[in-house]
């Protein structure tokens, strides 16, 4: 049964910047460039029947695309640091995409996720992770910026029971275009435009 997760890709240019923050971390297993991705909601484990049904109430998603940039570096774990993140700056219409995804999730019974959204690229899970060299690693690359990118598709994403980290595959993919705010009914209008 594999492990979805709907998501944004990180182009290429994007995943090339995050690369570059890869070391300094002892004992850290840093994540395969490839596998870069922004989680949007986790799903988990799920029968075919609901990740059917995920997918089908995804298509309804009309959300215009938008720009991105990742900025930052940070640690997941307060008492015991567990994962190195690049984070991402605020955007209205990442928060909007998130939270329509997550609403219909819940709707169509697929389990919720407790946690709070905290948009990021994971880049490193640590086992035992030190303070003092994290802290040090955090430091050294917390100016970290990266150009500004297009998000114009979001993803479902499946992985296969591992320590985390990859590889993941995405099983299918939604566009994002610009939505016509003109009011309905005219007759010249045209709601999405791909």
């Amino acid at each position: 049964m594999p492990r979805l997760f709907t998501a944004l890709e990180i182009p290429r240019d994007a995943a090339l910047s995050l690369s570059l923050l890869r070391g300094g971390i002892p004992g850290a297993r840093w994540i395969d460039v490839e596998n870069y991705h922004l989680t949007l909601r986790f799903i988990g484990d799920v029968e075919g029947h609901v990740a059917d049904e995920v997918a089908n109430a995804l298509d309804r998603v009309r959300r215009p695309s938008f720009d991105l940039t990742l900025s930052g570096v940070g640690a997941f774990g307060s008492k015991k640091p567990h994962s190195i993140y690049a984070g991402v700056i605020p955007s209205p219409e990442l928060n909007a995409l998130q939270g329509e995804i997550d609403r219909i999730c819940t709707r169509v019974g697929a389990p919720s996720d407790q946690r709070k959204f905290v948009p990021h690229v994971t880049l490193a899970r640590l086992r035992n992770g030190n303070d003092g060299e994290v802290a040090r690693y955090l430091s050294a690359r917390g100016n970290f910026a990266a150009m500004p990118f297009r998000v114009s598709r979001f993803v479902l994403m499946s992985s296969r029971d591992s320590v985390g980290g990859g590889p993941y595959i995405v099983e299918e993919a939604w566009p994002l275009g610009m939505v016509d705010t003109r009011p309905a009914g005219r007759p010249d209008a045209v709601r999405i435009m791909r």
